[in-house]
């Protein structure tokens, strides 16, 4: 029983991780809409690098790719939530209804992963080139959630024995 309510625990833990991300993104646009900016815009990276051709310069671009980041981050938190009440409600159940309650926190944690790696780590650090900036940078945090939340989602997946200590 105490590893699967720390297994609940944790995955509340990231849910709320989202919704102050999605909160934060919403309340304090163009902050973190900056962000975007420079990236896409690539003008902090390296003077005279051969990557520049990748720039995205057209403001309405720039816009919908951040709004697909908060779209994405508002999916994942979305079932994040609604993967915390499933497991939850499962808490108390047999290791196969825990099982089953694990689907949607699985997918919405994968969500969350990708998140990270695709948009951030991969897009952004490595196509956008942000690793070559000093200001604009977000790969440690990207790495750091990544990590964060690739081990909830690896002590999640983790079996659980059929009677609970």
């Amino acid at each position: 029983m105490t590893l699967r309510v720390a297994k609940v625990l944790l995955v509340a833990a990231v849910a709320f991780f989202y919704t102050l991300v999605v909160f934060n993104n919403l309340t304090d646009y163009g902050s973190n809409y900056q962000f975007v900016h420079h990236v896409l815009l690539m003008d902090s990276t390296f003077p005279g690098n051969h990557g520049m051709w990748r720039s995205i310069h057209v403001f309405g671009l720039q816009t919908a790719f951040y709004g697909g980041i908060i779209a994405w981050e508002a999916l994942t938190m979305a079932l994040t939530w609604v993967g915390v009440f499933k497991l939850a409600r499962a808490v108390r159940g047999s290791a196969s209804e825990f099982k089953t309650a694990k689907r949607i926190p699985i997918a919405a944690l994968t969500l969350g992963l990708l998140l990270w790696l695709v948009a951030f780590i991969t897009v952004g650090g490595e196509w956008f080139l942000m690793w070559q900036s000093k200001i604009w940078n977000g790969q440690e945090t990207a790495f750091r959630m990544f990590t964060v939340i690739g081990i909830v989602f690896l002590l999640l997946v983790q079996p659980d024995p059929e009677h609970q200590p």
